[in-house]
């Protein structure tokens, strides 16, 4: 049992055991999410963020979030800090949660960006969307020597962000400010009676896991579209990426929604305010591990599993030499695009005098 003797609160063993287990799980994941991020990085640094950076950045922080918010939550309890039982608790409580909600928010947004692109696309050029879409393509536009100047300044200046994704930072923002609301009450109302900040924390909870269960519905239900489409692309490549994303769906479902549950039908969301709960170690322990690792760790492993290729290394003076290539000879043209050779036997037939301008200029 949860025992509250002059006004402490005591975990019992196996709540004790099950805290530490989850932040040394988190602990990890967040540690391979940033050292990932940085080989990342170090691989195409010229291209600024792009969207596998953004996911590993916030699992990282998500994960490092809860890492400190489980052993913030033994030594508060042991030295019965009252701040903790109110704000600060819920602060370190919901924070990791809303930057794990940030990130499947993102992706279910490319995922919608990508369902109505293909509409458009025939399955070639399908295949690659696909690919690009979920793992690869940058946000920010290196299309010149000033871009790449001002990157170096300031790394978020040109950073150029589509009209979804746009939704999704002003849908997390609001979710924050709602958050340090919640938060600035329970501060208030603490030593007072009339807020009672365990019911301010059950609202906000509430309210959140009924967003995370539409989050996980929307994941399944465009994860299904994007699968029906891909299974028309005959290729390795296509079925790879088609069991990346059904993965990612199931996953989503699968665990979001116990998560949900757990945090609607119980209070193990507030057990940091350790009050007025009774439940025995054990159940408490498998309620812990639904909410926290099957809802947070799980999905979070699962997805930079998914996104552990490390992207193709860029040639810093790639531009230049694209440029160079203007002259072939005619045994070099190959007749699989009509367009394509009509260009390539247009630049054969230019005057000797801009031929040799070109040798020149690529020397």
């Amino acid at each position: 049992m949860l025992e509250v003797r002059e006004g402490s609160c005591c975990f019992p063993r196996e709540v004790l055991g099950v805290n530490v287990g989850l932040a040394c799980v988190d602990g990890i994941i967040a540690i391979l999410a940033f050292y990932q991020l940085i080989r990342i990085h170090s691989r195409n640094s010229q291209l600024g963020w792009t969207r596998q950076k953004v996911f590993h950045l916030l699992i990282g922080s998500s994960n490092t979030g809860y890492f400190i918010f489980f052993l913030a939550t033994i030594i508060a309890v042991c030295k019965r800090w009252q701040c903790w039982s109110h704000s600060c608790g819920f602060i370190f409580m919901a924070l990791p949660k809303i930057l794990s909600f940030a990130a499947f928010l993102l992706l279910l947004s490319f995922w919608v960006d990508l369902r109505h692109q293909a509409d458009d696309e025939d399955c070639e050029e399908e295949e690659f969307s696909f690919h690009e879409a979920l793992l690869e393509m940058t946000i920010d536009d290196p299309s010149s020597a000033h871009a790449d100047s001002l990157r170096i300044c300031l790394p978020f200046r040109s950073v150029r962000v589509g009209s979804r994704q746009k939704i999704v930072i002003w849908v997390t923002a609001l979710v924050f400010v709602l958050m340090m609301t919640f938060a600035v009450l329970m501060w208030i109302g603490m030593g007072n009676d009339f807020i009672d900040s365990p019911s301010l924390a059950t609202v906000y909870v509430d309210a959140f896991a009924i967003a995370l269960l539409l989050l996980g519905a929307a994941l399944a239900c465009y994860g299904l579209l994007i699968c029906s489409k891909m299974r028309r692309v005959r290729s390795e490549r296509a079925a790879s990426e088609m069991w990346k994303v059904a993965g990612l769906a199931v996953v989503s479902v699968t665990c979001f929604s116990p998560s949900a549950f757990v945090a609607l039908f119980t209070q193990i969301p507030v057990l940091y305010h350790c009050q007025k709960l009774d439940y025995n170690g054990p159940a408490t322990s498998l309620l812990l591990i639904l909410y926290y690792f099957i809802g947070s760790s799980v999905p979070s492993a699962f997805i930079l599993w998914i996104m552990r290729e490390l992207p193709p290394a860029v040639v810093p003076n790639a531009h230049e030499e694209s440029r160079t290539i203007a002259y072939i000879t005619d045994s070099s043209v190959v007749v699989h695009n009509p367009q394509r050779w009509t260009t390539a036997t247009s630049l054969q037939n230019q005057p000797a005098k801009s031929e040799d301008a070109g040798i020149v200029e690529q020397q």
